[in-house]
């Protein structure tokens, strides 16, 4: 899609769509994005969490105040406790988020509502998701819960929400997995990664990180300057998707041994380590870096000499750190290399010259 010009807005101006003051706000804002994305280096990610010490302080605050405020609510009003919680969590959004746009209460303030959505439907507290998964309503509560999130995305644009909203995804799919294949095998964490048992949980697991994949390259098209809440919106469902997709395909085939399986676990490493430098998220090759030492102590590491656990070690953290150093330039040199394909012009800019 062609870029918006100047001259585009004197012509909408003059055609009647717009007026003067609305095109002088359009120039303002285009202006002021551009001279954000030239302030941030080169080969910044975005990712915030609090913006200084004040907001941890307020944090504290808020968590001792919403602490107190729940065991005052439960034992008023029992079950109903958590749900009498929910517009207290509404009332301090509107100052802390919208007024104040304070970050980590505001992630705060997300965490507690999710949970007292949940937990006002199940009725008991959130003690484990083995416990909680044997309640009769805990498809619903999951759904009431993304909804609620989603609402409170919409009203207060707290990125964060995105990650807690895939969560729930992710508990409806494993949910709707073991329905579908109750003897699936479930008697480690390993299971859910492992397509090679047959189980419904794994491809549960699978189809669950290409959405939030999905998601997050949606995200992240809409803000390729990552300048606004959209891109960090972004981040959390990567934060999800790298480890779901990652685990489940190189673990797969690490279980299938050595020879073929390794084989596929390298070249699945080499994917994922090209897909973050297309979309410019590190997740994805963060996520693989336990499988990098594992086959790079498979291929040089030597039991008879116990130095050369070492120097892989030595070897596998330099390259990761001439990686970040150089991050920039490969993705570049990638990008060019690459043909045009949809969406392309739509990622985080890259020198083109």
């Amino acid at each position: 899609m062609a870029e918006l010009t100047r001259d585009d807005l004197r012509a909408a101006v003059a055609a009647g769509h717009i007026n003067e003051a609305q095109a002088a706000s359009v120039m303002a804002l285009a202006s002021n994005r551009l001279a954000g994305r030239a302030a941030l280096p080169a080969e910044d990610e975005p990712f915030e969490l609090f913006k200084g010490f004040a907001e941890i302080f307020v944090t504290v605050g808020l968590g001792i105040l919403i602490f107190g405020s729940f065991g005052f609510l439960l034992f008023a009003g029992g079950k109903l406790g958590y749900a009498m919680l929910i517009p207290l969590i509404a009332l301090l959004g509107e100052y802390f988020t919208r007024k104040r746009r304070m970050v980590l209460p505001s992630i705060l303030l997300t965490l507690t509502l999710g949970g007292a959505v949940l937990a006002s439907f199940l009725g008991i507290p959130v003690l484990g998701m083995r416990f909680i998964a044997e309640a009769p309503n805990f498809d619903l509560a999951l759904v009431a819960t993304a909804v609620a999130l989603v609402a409170w995305f919409l009203r207060y644009r707290v990125p964060f929400s995105m990650f807690l909203v895939g969560l729930c995804g992710l508990g409806l799919l494993l949910s709707f997995a073991k329905g579908f294949d109750p003897e699936a095998p479930i008697s480690q964490t390993v299971d859910l990664f492992d397509l090679s048992n047959g189980s419904a949980l794994s491809l549960a697991m699978l189809v669950f990180g290409l959405l939030a994949l999905a998601g997050g390259i949606w995200f992240d098209m809409r803000d390729p300057h990552r300048l606004g809440r959209q891109s960090a919106s972004g981040f959390w469902l990567h934060v999800l998707a790298a480890p779901a997709l990652v685990n489940t395909l190189a673990l797969t085939f690490y279980k299938m041994g050595p020879g073929t399986g390794y084989v596929l676990l390298l070249a699945t490493l080499a994917v994922f380590a090209a897909l973050a430098l297309i979309i410019d998220r590190r997740s994805f090759f963060t996520a693989g870096i336990g499988y990098m030492i594992f086959l790079s102590f498979y291929a040089f590491g030597d039991a008879a000499d116990p130095r050369s656990w070492w120097i892989t070690l030595i070897l596998i953290g330099l390259f990761l750190t001439a990686l970040g150093s150089f991050w920039t330039e490969l993705r570049t040199r990638l990008m060019r290399a690459l043909p045009n394909f949809p969406g392309k012009h739509r990622l985080p800019p890259y020198a083109t010259e």
